[in-house]
């Protein structure tokens, strides 16, 4: 087997070609003949020469290790991901290696692979291609979303001496797919009598080129917005996804919600063992020594969502918080909470309504808005990967 460990950085590779793994890796790592390829022709033809049976590297961002995984699949060679945490550990725990750098790195993932081929567990699972579509219509979606969020400010902060009247209107794009209203009057786009009518009467100083300029970026990012959203209600029409939306229903998710839930939990077997079925253990706890079931499968899904429960100790100091997994999937399904559970008049659905239910007397006993909003999300979770496994089964 000629396996290859890839360290991808902005634009080019290090790589390092193996066929067993060295006996002293730290000295094998002073004489081994790494090789170096930048992103064009020459580096590809490079790369292929190797003729690697396995390539293995760490998920870097899909704008970075995309050129270099579609290269590599087109040629039909077989792909494995490295988590970034377990690379560091395994690097400086089991190799001993020297000072973090490209080539070390290269020769760590490739060493990697012969001591753990055998375990699918320790590899980051291989997204679907519809999936990674879906996945990276969502990140698209939420860089379009801080792009706008700095304009829009500014255009308001115009607005309030300009036109204060429509300084904090909140326009939204119509049924139609139109740019929202607002800005599509400010930047002559679209006719509007009413904000005609409030500017013949404003008590502002008169709209400036600028206001314009901004209005326009901001209608040129919801057409770009509203592409994508139409890309991804036509991606999640796959019949694959046909029982995961019936579940998303159920919980009055949002389309974008259930694409960014879609892009990090299917198919939801990458969390099951070997047996189909989800994981539990039975372990001692660490305290009270006496056995407890562990729910390894829920755990994993809970941390693919960015609700993962961990516990932070130092000396008589104890405290216990989510934290891991993914940023976007934790700060959506927050969102989800707060305009969708916790209003009573967005209640629609039996799940919503208990779940709503439980964030009042939680709130009614006292305790912090914010605890309560991210224990209804924990809450959620956990009632969502029940609901789908139900539905799966």
């Amino acid at each position: 087997m000629r396996i290859v460990g890839l360290d991808i950085s902005k634009s080019s590779v290090s790589c390092c070609l193996l066929e067993s793994k060295p006996s002293d890796v730290r000295e094998f790592y002073y004489e081994c003949n790494f090789y170096h390829f930048q992103n064009n022709q020459a580096g590809i033809n490079g790369l292929l020469a190797l003729q690697p049976d396995v390539a293995l590297l760490e998920p870097t961002g899909v704008n970075y290790s995309k050129f270099w995984v579609q290269l590599l699949t087109r040629a039909g060679i077989e792909i494995k991901f490295i988590g970034h945490k377990e690379l560091r550990r395994y690097r400086e725990t089991h190799l001993g290696l020297p000072d973090k750098d490209d080539d070390a790195d290269s020769l760590a993932i490739a060493c990697y692979y012969f001591d753990y081929c055998g375990d699918r567990s320790r590899f980051v699972r291989v997204l679907d291609p519809v999936v990674s579509q879906v996945r990276e219509s969502i990140l698209r979606l939420n860089h379009l979303n801080k792009v706008q969020s700095p304009i829009i400010n500014r255009a308001r902060q115009d607005l309030a001496w300009q036109f204060p009247e429509v300084a904090l209107v909140v326009s939204k794009r119509g049924v139609s797919g139109n740019v929202p209203l607002l800005w599509g009057w400010l930047a002559g786009e679209r006719s509007s009598k009413k904000y005609d009518r409030l500017y013949a009467q404003t008590a502002g100083l008169g709209l400036s080129d600028s206001v314009k300029f901004h209005a326009q970026r901001i209608c040129s990012l919801q057409r770009e917005e509203q592409i994508i959203e139409d890309e991804l209600a036509e991606l999640l029409t796959d019949s694959k996804f046909a029982k995961y939306i019936q579940v998303f229903d159920e919980f009055g998710f949002g389309d974008r919600l259930q694409a960014t839930i879609i892009s990090f939990i299917f198919p939801l077997d990458n969390f099951f063992g070997d047996d189909g079925k989800p994981l539990v253990k039975i372990r001692k706890g660490r305290i009270s020594g006496k056995p407890t079931k562990r729910y390894l499968s829920l755990r994993k899904f809970q941390k693919s969502l960015g609700y993962a429960p961990t516990q932070e100790s130092s000396g008589d100091i104890s405290r216990n918080k989510v934290s891991g997994g993914s940023s976007i999937c934790r700060r959506a399904i927050w969102q989800w909470v707060f305009s969708t559970v916790e209003p009573l008049k967005s209640r629609k659905s039996p799940i919503v309504k208990e779940l709503g239910e439980w964030l009042d007397q939680e709130k009614k006993s006292g305790k912090p808005v914010a605890l309560v909003r991210s224990r209804t999300a924990v809450k959620a979770v956990k009632l969502l990967f029940k609901n789908l496994v139900d539905v799966l089964d």
